[in-house]
């Protein structure tokens, strides 16, 4: 296979928050501690393929938020159901 040459670094995807969740991953970056820990040592590939990992965390957790929000939603809907059952007043 064909190595291409890199022109450019791969930026550290740190964006200063540094705080970690219960399974190790960084609120801020999204990449485990491992991966935080060995960035510096690791090929261009290894970082490319951490960044991929990235994107993959961000989209399942984008698609969580979303079904979060919609369950929130149809939670406040069943709700004004409900209250309006109770409701003296004529509507």
């Amino acid at each position: 296979m064909f190595n291409q040459i890199e022109l450019f670094e791969i930026d550290n995807p740190c964006v200063g928050v540094c705080q970690s969740n219960k399974k190790g991953y960084c609120f801020g970056c999204l990449r485990s501690r491992q991966e935080r820990q060995l960035w510096l040592r690791m090929t261009n590939e290894e970082k490319r393929e951490v960044l991929r990992l990235i994107v993959g965390r961000r989209k399942r957790i984008e698609q969580m938020r979303s079904r979060q929000k919609q369950q929130m939603e149809i939670d406040f809907e069943e709700n004004l159901e409900i209250d309006s059952l109770f409701n003296d007043s004529p509507q």
